[in-house]
Formats: C-alpha cells, structure tokens, sequence
C-alpha cells in the first residue's frame, strides 16, 4: 500500500472534498475498501466519490438496508456496497459482487464482512472519529 494522504476533516463537506480527491483517480477495476466504527463517515465519504462522479445524482442513500446501490458515471459504474449485515462472506456473491469487480468501480462499506473476498490490490479507507472531526487516511494498491 501506498499513502495517498492522513488528513483531518471537520465537516461533511471537507469530508466531500476529501472524497473527491479520491474519486478523481478511480478506474475500472479499482476496489475501495472503507473501515471505520459505526457512525465514523463512511457512508459520507462515500456520498462524496459518488458525487464527484456523477454530478446528475441528486440522492446518495446509505444501503445499509438494501445492500448495493448502482450509480452510472460517465467512465463506468459505480457499485456502493454496505456489508454491515451479511452473515457469511459468501452472502456477497448473492449480490453480485463478482461482476461488480469486474465491471466498474466498487465502494465498500464494512470490508471485513467479505474476508477473503476482498481483491488484494484495493484502497483502504479508514476513518477514525476524533471529537467531532475525523481523521481520513487514505491508503492505495503500490
């Protein structure tokens, strides 16, 4: 892995811009791997790729219920995943998570719910709550 940036957000909208920084940099294939406790700003970091890469998108809901939500980008699709409920790794291939790989760029909330499943070469997100703020530390395949 290779360190991207460790910076310090104090809102949502930093946290976007963060994000974008990011999502600026994303290709086909590319896996983003996001670790934090609940309530860290995953899903906000999330929401700020999704909409630097789809400027159209009006709504970016957490599928922490649905499990996957698509987003077509101009380069490719977008595939947000929350595994926060999965019980098994082997769950993921119920929804689709192969293709996904395969066919776009992959956002994916509670990675270490899919073990194994998880590509080797990937970014690593962790978002670590400090008060109010949050430190974001970004992490990419070498």
């Amino acid at each position: 892995m290779v360190l991207v940036f460790s910076e310090v957000a104090t809102d949502e909208a930093e946290t976007a811009v963060l994000a974008e920084r990011v999502a600026r940099q994303l290709q086909i294939g590319d896996v983003v791997a996001l670790y934090g406790t609940l309530g860290a700003g995953k899903t906000a970091f999330c929401r700020g790729v999704i909409r630097a890469l789809c400027p159209a998108v009006q709504e970016v809901p957490s599928p922490t219920f649905t499990l996957l939500q698509t987003y077509e980008a101009a380069a490719f699709p977008i595939y947000h995943f929350d595994m926060y409920r999965l019980k098994t790794p082997e769950e993921a291939y119920e929804i689709g998570i192969e293709d996904a790989f395969a066919e776009g760029v992959c956002l994916i909330e509670w990675p270490e719910k899919i073990g194994r499943l998880l590509p080797a070469r990937h970014w690593k997100i962790t978002i670590e709550t400090q008060g109010d703020n949050r430190l974001i530390t970004v992490e990419k395949p070498a």
